[in-house]
C-alpha cells in the first residue's frame, strides 16, 4: 500500500470543521473527513516541533530524556525501515528546522527531498536594511526583533497566492505524485510549516475573518516563548488586536485547506485513493489568546493538546465516522508501519492505530505528553492531569551528543547507559532551564480536570476531588516508570514511589 503522510503545523482541532468549528472555513478538509476516519482523543506527546517529528520519525517518546534537538544516532529512522522494506521515500517540506543545525538527521533518511525555502527565519534570502521595512514588518520588529526583518527578507518579493508556502508544498507534492518513478509502493511525507506563525497571509484571505489592513496597526506575530514578554504584550494589546491574530490564524489555515486540496485532487487524478492510505494531521495546536496566552508552552490544555487526526484507510473506510481511543502523536510511527505491513521494532514507545479502524484494537489506557524541563500531563481520556515541577530540583538531559540547544554546563558531565533498551553510552548532561522567561500563569499549581464534564478545562478539581487527584497521580508515577524514565523526574514532579 502507497502511504502519503500530511503533517500540517498548528493546526488547532476546534477550528476545522470537521471538529465542529464553525469560524473558519476548511472544505478540503471538511471533504475528507467524510471520507476518512475521525479520532477524537488525539493528542500531543512531545513538544514542541522538533521532538514531536522525533516521535514520528523514531516512535520514541524524548522528553523525559531531551529537549528540542537533531535524531541520535540509535534513533531508528521511519523512513529508512520504509525504504529496506522496498518502499520509494520522499519529502516535501517548507519547514525549515529541518535544515538548521539543530535539526539534523530527519530529512537526510529520505531517498528525496524538495525544500521550499524561506518561511519564518529560514536563512535564506540577503538581508533588507531595517530603514525600509514596511510598517506591518516594524509591527512584528517591535515584538519579536530581527524576526521581522528576516522574514520579510524572504518574502519581499512575493506577489501573489502561488508564492506563498502552501501553494509551494502541496503544488511541489502533487507534482511529485505526478512525475515517472521506479514502480514500487510509496511513501510520501508532505508537510506545510502552515499554519505556523508569522500569520502572514495574501487577500483575499486576509480580509475573510476581519480587516487585512490592519496589519498596518497590529503585529501578525505575537511574543509566547518569554513569558514576561508575552505577559507584556498581553497588557498593551486590545480586544480587537487579539482578534485581528486570531482571524489571520484563520487566513492562513483557509489558505492552506485551499492548496491542500490540490493534493487531493491529484489523488483523484491519478487514482490513487484505493491503494493509498492518507493520514493528515499536526504536531501541536496554537493557543489564540485562550487563558490570556499564546502558542502551545506549557500548562498544556486540551486548546493545544487534543489535535486533529484524520485517517482514509483504503481497507477499512472511515466514511465520516469517529473513534473515541486514546491515540498520541508517537504512534504515527507504529500505524505507518503497519500499513506498510512491518512489524514494530521492539525499542519503541508507539502502537499502531490501525486496529481501531478494523475494529480489532483499543486505544490507550494512558497518555503522557509535555515539554522537556517542563510539566508533564496525563489522561486516561476522562480525566487529565496537568503536573507541574518543582523547579528548585536537578533536571538533566540524557544524549549521545551535546546538541546545540543544550548549553555546555559548567559542571562535570556523567556518562553512561541511562535511556533504557540504548547500548550506545549517554552524556547526562545538567540542564539549566529555571529561567524567569519560562515562569508562566497557572504553571505553580496542579491541575486536575474531568473532560467530559468540563471539555474547555475551566474547573481545576485538584482540591475537591483527592481520590481522582491521586489516582492520576499514581497513574502519571506508573506510566513513566514503565517506560524507565529518569528518576530525578520523579522527585521534581512530586510523584512519591508506590
Amino acid at each position: 500500500m502507497n502511504i502519503i503522510l500530511v503533517l500540517i503545523d498548528s493546526v488547532n482541532r476546534n477550528a476545522l470543521s470537521a471538529y465542529g468549528g464553525t469560524e473558519f472555513a476548511t472544505p478540503n478538509l471538511q471533504a475528507f473527513s467524510e471520507r476518512a476516519w475521525r479520532f477524537d482523543n488525539h493528542f500531543v506527546g512531545s513538544l514542541p516541533c522538533m521532538p514531536a517529528r522525533r516521535e514520528i520519525f523514531a516512535g520514541f517518546m524524548g522528553m523525559q530524556w531531551r529537549p528540542w534537538g537533531p535524531l541520535e544516532p540509535f534513533d531508528l529512522r521511519l523512513p529508512k525501515l520504509l525504504e529496506q522494506a522496498g518502499y520509494t521515500t520522499a519529502i516535501v517540506t517548507d519547514h525549515f528546522h529541518y535544515w538548521e543545525e539543530t535539526a539534523n538527521g530527519y530529512i537526510q533518511a529520505f531517498q528525496g527531498a524538495e525544500l521550499i525555502r524561506g518561511h519564518e527565519i529560514d536563512f535564506w534570502k540577503p538581508l533588507l536594511p531595517t530603514d525600509d521595512l514596511p510598517q506591518w514588518v516594524e509591527n512584528i520588529e517591535k515584538w519579536r526583533p530581527g524576526y521581522g526583518q528576516r522574514y520579510y527578507s524572504n518574502v519581499a518579493e512575493f506577489s501573489g497566492e502561488e508564492d506563498f508556502f502552501p501553494a509551494k508544498v502541496f503544488t511541489a507534492a502533487s507534482d511529485w505524485l505526478k512525475a515517472r518513478k521506479v514502480e514500487k509502493p510509496f511513501f510520501l511525507q508532505v508537510e506545510s510549516f502552515d499554519v505556523h506563525e508569522p500569520f502572514d497571509a495574501p487577500e483575499p484571505y486576509a480580509s475573510m475573518y476581519g480587516n487585512g489592513a490592519d496589519r498596518e496597526r497590529f503585529t501578525l506575530w505575537p511574543p509566547y516563548q518569554d513569558a514576561a514578554q508575552q505577559a507584556e504584550f498581553l497588557a498593551s494589546a486590545s480586544e480587537e488586536e487579539i482578534a485581528f491574530v486570531r482571524a489571520q490564524y484563520g487566513a492562513k489555515l483557509t489558505m492552506t485547506d485551499r492548496w491542500l486540496g490540490k493534493l487531493f485532487e491529484t489523488l483523484d487524478e491519478k487514482n490513487l485513493w484505493d491503494d493509498t492510505m492518507v493520514i493528515v494531521t499536526t504536531d501541536h495546536g496554537h493557543d489564540l489568546g485562550d487563558r490570556h496566552g499564546f502558542g502551545k508552552q506549557f500548562p498544556h490544555f486540551d486548546s493545544h493538546a487534543n489535535i486533529p487526526l484524520l485517517i482514509w484507510d483504503p481497507c477499512h473506510p472511515g466514511n465520516g465516522r469517529a473513534i473515541s481511543g486514546l491515540t498520541g502523536t508517537v504512534d504515527v510511527f507504529g500505524s505507518v508501519l503497519d500499513a506498510a505491513g512491518l512489524p514494530l521494532p521492539q525499542r519503541t514507545h508507539s502502537r499502531s492505530v490501525l486496529p481501531l479502524m478494523s475494529g480489532q484494537g483499543e486505544g490507550r489506557d494512558v497518555l503522557l505528553y509535555g515539554t522537556f524541563g517542563q510539566g508533564i500531563c496525563c489522561t486516561d481520556g476522562e480525566w487529565t492531569l496537568i503536573q507541574p515541577p518543582d523547579r528548585s530540583l536537578p533536571v538533566y538531559a540524557y544524549s549521545s551528543m551535546v546538541p546545540a540547544t543544550i548549553s555546555p554546563p559548567d559542571q562535570p558531565i556523567a556518562s553512561g547507559r541511562y535511556i533504557p533498551g540504548v547500548d550506545m553510552l549517554q552524556w547526562k548532561i545538567p540542564f539549566t532551564e529555571d529561567k524567569p522567561k519560562d515562569r508562566r500563569p497557572l504553571d505553580s499549581e496542579p491541575l486536575l480536570f474531568n473532560r467530559r464534564a468540563d471539555p474547555g478545562q475551566r474547573d481545576n478539581l485538584w482540591s475537591s476531588e483527592p481520590e481522582q487527584a491521586n489516582r492520576m497521580r499514581a497513574l502519571m508515577r506508573d506510566t513513566l516508570a514503565g517506560i524507565g524514565a529518569p528518576p530525578e523526574l520523579f522527585e521534581r514532579l512530586g510523584l512519591q514511589p508506590s
